[in-house]
């Protein structure tokens, strides 16, 4: 899962986190980390979604004539 990462770089990143934030707010700090996370895939989804309506992801060509 985690490529050339090993416990202890884990756990130095815990305790940098710890340090920085504090106990009580990592709650908080994980809740809006959640939050972004599920907007950033909602988006995504979406983008895919246009994407498979329109069923053309490819940019006109040279000889394409552009309408209007």
């Amino acid at each position: 899962m985690f490529n050339g990462i090993g416990g202890t770089e884990i756990l130095l990143v815990v305790l940098v986190v710890l340090i920085l934030f504090g106990s009580k707010r990592i709650p908080d700090l994980a809740r809006t980390l959640g939050k972004a996370s599920r907007e950033i895939r909602k988006a995504v989804n979406q983008v895919k979604a246009e994407i498979d309506k329109t069923g053309d992801i490819d940019p006109p060509g040279p000889g394409h004539n552009k309408p209007g």
